[in-house]
Formats: C-alpha cells, structure tokens, sequence
C-alpha cells in the first residue's frame, strides 16, 4: 500500500466558510478534478513518450560551466582538443554568463570566482579575445574578487598544470597516503566515496607535478600582476619557505587542528623535494593499482566528472598511451557524458543518472495509476523492471565492502555504469519502485528485495542513520587538510536518503523492525527547531521535509504526531502567495532563506507529497489545491514544466544541480497521490 492511501483528504475542493456545498460548489470541484485529470494525462504522456526501448529513462543532469571548462583544459593538457567540441563547449559556456560578466554555481545566482576564471580560460582557448567586452567585464570581476590567488585550490591545481600557478604554493597530497592502514586517520576511506576516487588520483599529480607549456598568460586575472602568484595561495599556499623548527614553534603556539595540517603541509613540501624513493615509487603503484581496478564498465571512474579526468591525468602521468585501452575508454566516457543542445551547444553533465531517473519515473507513473490509465502491468512498467533489475550491482563489492566485509553485495548506483559505488538512496527508490510493478517474474523482484534490503541494513550507520554510499562515515579530519575547499568530502547520514530508506522498509513490512525503529527515531531526532528537515541531495528544506513526512507516515507516525503537525505549519507557512512552493539555494548558507524562493514545480511537488500525509484539516486541503492549481497553471503545452532554477545538490554550499527530469516527474507523482485521494 502506498502512503498515500493511509490518508483521507479532500483534495478537490478549496475549503469554504460553511459547511453546506451547494451545487455551485460541487460543480466547480467536478471541474478543478477534470482539469487535473488532464493535466496528469498529459503529463504521463509526455513522460512516456521519453522513455528508451530498452526500458530507461534519462534526463539531461546540468550544472555549472566549470565541468565544460575543464573539459576543454583537459583536451589541451593532453593535446587532443578539436575545433569542432571547443566552438560548441564555448557557445554553452558564454550562454551561461551573467550580466555582470562573471559566471555563477546555479542559475540565477551570485558570480562565483573559480567557476568564472575557468570559464574565462575555456574561452581564451576557444579563440575569444581579451579584449572583447564580455571578457573585459570577466577579467575585471575576477580582479575585483581577489583575482586567481583566491581561487579553489581546484582551480590552481588546473592553473599548475600550464605554469599559470607554481606547484610548490599549492597543498601537498602525498601519494603514501595510499598507505595508510584502514583505521588510520586520513587514510582514503575516511573520505567520502566521490572525495576519495578524486584524491587518489590527485595524489598522482601531486607527485609528479607535470607543466604544459600555456598557450597565453593570464595577466590580466591577477589583482596586481602575476607577481602576486602565490602571496595570497590560501590553504598551503607559499608552503615551501618555512623549516620545520618554524612549523613546531608556530604550532605550539596556536595548537589548533587547521594551524596543525598547515604545519604537516610545510612538512611535506620538504618532503617532496627528497621523499624516500623506494616509499614513493610503491606508493605510486598502488594508486595506480587502485585506480585501474576502479575504472568502470563504460570507461568512467566513480561515474562522475571529477574522478575520471584527474584519473585520466595521473594515468598519462604514470606512462600510459592514449590508445591505451583504459584510457580509450575512459576518454570515450567523457564523451558521452556530453550533451548536445538544440542551438548546437555542447554541455558537459557532471554525471548521470538514469537509474534514478527510471525509478522516479516508476514510481511517478503507479503514482498516476487509473487516473492517468496507468496500470500496474503496463508495458512501460514493466520494460522498465526488466531494466533495473538487470542493473543491480550483484557480483562487485564496491569500496563500501572495505568496511563491511561480511555484507552480501547488492544495490543500485545512480548510473548506467558505476558498480563499485552503488548508493543506499537510489537502491530504495528502486525498490520502491520495483513492489508497485505487477511483473510476470514477480519472484525475482523479490529475491532481489530480499538480497537489497539485507544490503540497506548492513549500511546502517551506529546512530541509526543512513549516509549515501558509506555507513559511519563521518570523521571531521579531512576538513581540515590543506585541500578541503571544495564541498562535501565525507558522507555522514542525512534526512532525505534516511527516509527514502525509512519509507522502503516501512512499504516492505519491515516497519516494527528495530533497525526501522531505529532510523525513525532518527528522523524525529534530526527535526530543526522550527519543524522541517534539511535535504542534503535536493534543495532544501523543502526537499528535506517533502522526503521526510511520507517516511514517518508509511513507518506509523500518527498525521497527529507532534513532528508531523510542526512539518506541516512550516509547509504552510512558507506556501508562496501564488500557491507553489520554493527555495533558493542561498539557504545553505543563509538560514533566513529557509523555504524561501520563487515558485518550481519540483519543490511545489515536494510540499505537496508531504501534506498528504496530515489529514483533511482546512487548511492543508487549501493548500494542496492551491499547489495543484499552481501546477496546472503552469504547465507547458508538451506536458511538462518549465524549471530553470537548480532544485539538485551535489555539496551544499558549493555545488548544484538541475536535474531536468525534476519538473516532470515530482509534479506527477503529487498530482497522482492528490487526485487518488
């Protein structure tokens, strides 16, 4: 049973002042149901016709220009760039800048210094000249933002490699960090999944630290020249100037943990000027061992952009050809993690996701059931079953086994190919996906249940949560190492991926299980103090809280629970005069943006899916005609939404997602649960 069925709401009609309905009201509800109907139907349509033969769905995953900037720096490093790809690369990336020259994280947002001086060097290699006025207005923002110095060490790290930034001002990353023993700190499997398959591979290029020569200089994105290269490097930056009797005096006496690693750091730029040989060269292979052994089915490694194109350096670094095997795959995966846009514009996804995509797209279909002529054995149900259940990652054990040796392998990863990283958050909403499918070979999806489910139990983490790809992965160390500005690098539990997994073992029966009751109790315990929850994948608090409340209420909590109720008054209270809901991405940094933003049709979904859970109150039942009829007045002709605004997250704070899939499937999924009642 869906949760949605457990509540009984009047959903069709705008609350009135007296209890008498009248006829004028009872054909006005008839009406407003009709034209919902519609609007489900033409949705569901729309989102059928895109489904592949073979059973998938996949939408475009975009994010910022950074991702197409190192894309074209890359093809340059290793000499393989074409005209053809840097005209159409370069006419996305001057799509996206904003007025004031810089370019952003997400749509509609502040400039952002790194994202802008790679997408300015993207464009001087595309042939845009410096003195033309959308690159005058770049350089002159950058300067004015500090200029290169302040950039990510990231960013530096691509500057270093065409002798734009010297190697010796970046951090140190040592490959015999490969060495640690598993219970070290800092060894690699106290970072996060995607943090770790980057830094292996990162550690290689620290070593070695190649330098292509560079095609122009850069002058003119220093503050005060490219003198200034190096006195204002942030973290690590002017590392090679101190002796150790100067780090021990300075840390003794400000002892804090970041003063420390900056001190190791200082240590190892000493280090590298005469490592021991023999330790270097074994370390060396071992992450080159690593490396390789991770390397994917379609070529790609961690299935995300960062991992596979500093992978793809190191591996250079280490000897091998381009027409090696592993790199011709590799370099062919980045190729078809490239889009091409109608006006012929080339976009580069940073990964993709159509596993996720196919189970939200099941789940939004059962979800539009007879009111959209959907039933359970439809074809397209049930092509898209065969599908996931030949993507169920049985015979790898990922990096996760490292930690949980005696789990059985199971799960599913959020890409085609990704089978050392399958997630907790995709393998439940498969699975959920995966019990509202009427399939003739009903008892391999329940084998495979079985075998995911003991999987997401093993995954657990002690506090009863569950983080994406790794349980108890949550030291505090790796923040503070010299490299640590660019987002997440650990994967501790989460709200969102918490309840999608809540949710599915509550669906599964397993809802009185005391590893269930567990991961309840955490849900209720990690409420904010003002009733909603965060969302660490989606943007934010309304994602969070959206995700959340279904959980509770499929595992048992009362419409009447205390966190219920507060969940609710803070959907209600942050409902938008136009009847959407939405959030800008700003409340990851600044709480007063909570639930605050221009209407989406994403997030008015995720507001929508979790007042259905709380009753027929007046006032909820107000507001989810309010957000069906936002919904409906908005709609595009095709069946779909319009969503320019970034609703996904990769790191909070640091690194955004529109998922293009979102204005479609969300929408369907709440309307669905509303017009079933």
């Amino acid at each position: 049973m869906n949760v949605s069925d457990t509540v009984s709401v009047t959903r069709e009609s705008i609350p009135t002042q007296t209890s008498a309905v009248d006829a004028t009201a009872r054909d006005r509800t008839a009406a407003a149901g009709s034209e919902l109907t519609r609007v489900l139907r033409l949705a569901t349509d729309h989102l059928l016709a895109l489904q592949d033969g073979t059973g998938w769905w996949k939408f475009d995953l975009e994010t910022n220009t950074s991702m197409d900037a190192e894309d074209l720096l890359l093809r340059e490093y290793l000499g393989i760039r074409t005209a053809e790809v840097t005209a159409a690369s370069a006419r996305f990336i001057r799509s996206r800048q904003s007025d004031d020259g810089s370019w952003p994280q997400y749509f509609g947002g502040p400039g952002e210094l790194s994202t802008t001086v790679e997408s300015y060097i993207a464009l001087r290699l595309a042939g845009d000249d410096a003195s033309a006025p959308h690159m005058l207005s770049a350089a002159t923002w950058v300067r004015d933002h500090g200029g290169v110095p302040a950039t990510r060490v990231f960013t530096r790290i691509w500057l270093a490699l065409f002798g734009w930034w010297r190697w010796e001002d970046l951090p140190v990353l040592p490959p015999e960090i490969m060495l640690l023993p598993r219970r070290a700190p800092l060894n690699i499997y106290s970072f996060g999944s995607w943090a770790r398959q980057t830094l292996v591979s990162l550690t290689v290029v620290s070593a070695l630290r190649p330098v292509r020569p560079a095609p122009f200089d850069l002058d003119e994105l220093y503050p005060d020249g490219p003198a200034s290269a190096g006195s204002s490097a942030g973290p690590g930056g002017g590392g090679s100037g101190a002796g150790a009797s100067g780090v021990l005096e300075r840390i003794s006496t400000r002892f804090t943990a970041k003063e420390l690693f900056l001190g190791i750091d200082r240590l190892l730029h000493a280090y590298h000027r005469r490592p021991v040989r023999s330790m270097r060269n074994h370390a060396l292979r071992a992450a080159e061992r690593w490396i390789i052994a991770r390397q994917e089915a379609d070529g790609c490694f961690g299935g995300i952009q960062p991992p596979a194109v500093y992978s793809i350096i190191a591996l250079r670094l280490l000897g091998y050809e381009l027409d090696h095997p592993v790199l011709k795959a590799a370099l062919r995966a980045l190729d078809d993690y490239s889009v091409t846009l109608p006006d012929g514009s080339r976009m580069v996804e940073a990964s993709q996701s159509p596993v996720w995509d196919t189970a939200l797209a099941v789940n939004a279909l059962a979800d539009a059931g007879a009111t959209a002529a959907i039933a359970p054995d439809h074809p397209a149900l049930v092509r898209a079953a065969d599908w996931l259940l030949g993507q169920e990652v049985r015979h790898r054990r990922g990096d996760w086994a490292v930690n949980h040796p005696d789990v059985p392998a199971s799960g599913w990863a959020f890409e085609f190919e990704n089978d050392t990283y399958p997630d907790t958050d995709d393998t439940a909403e498969v699975l959920l996906a995966l019990r509202r499918v009427r399939h003739p070979a009903r008892d391999e999806l329940d084998a495979a249940e079985r075998r995911a489910v003991a999987w997401l139990f093993g995954l657990q983490s002690s506090d009863g949560g569950w983080g994406a790809y790794d349980a108890d992965n949550t030291s505090t160390i790796p923040y503070q190492i010299p490299f640590a500005d660019f987002g997440a690098l650990t994967d501790p539990p989460s709200a969102d991926v918490t309840a999608h997994v809540v949710e599915l073992l509550a669906e599964a029966g397993l809802g009185g299980d005391d590893r269930t009751r567990r991961g309840v109790d955490w849900l209720l315990d990690h409420q904010e103090a003002d009733g909603s929850w965060f969302g660490r994948w989606g943007v934010n608090y309304v994602y969070g809280t959206g995700s959340v409340m279904p959980a509770l209420r499929a595992a048992g909590v009362e419409p009447s629970h205390p966190a219920m109720r507060a969940g609710a008054d803070w959907l209600l209270t942050h409902q938008n005069a136009d009847g959407g809901w939405g959030e800008d991405l700003r409340s990851y940094t600044d709480p007063g943006w909570s639930g605050r933003g221009e209407s989406t049709a994403s997030q008015t979904a995720w507001a929508m899916l979790a007042l259905l859970t709380v009753g027929d109150q007046p006032e909820v039942s107000g507001a989810l005609a309010r957000g069906a009829r936002w919904l409906a007045d908005h709609q595009r002709p095709d069946g779909s939404w319009d969503e320019d605004q970034f609703t996904g997250t990769g790191f909070p704070g640091d690194f955004y997602i529109n998922y293009h899939g979102y204005r479609l499937l969300w929408p369907i999924m709440a309307l669905g649960r509303y017009l079933r009642g």
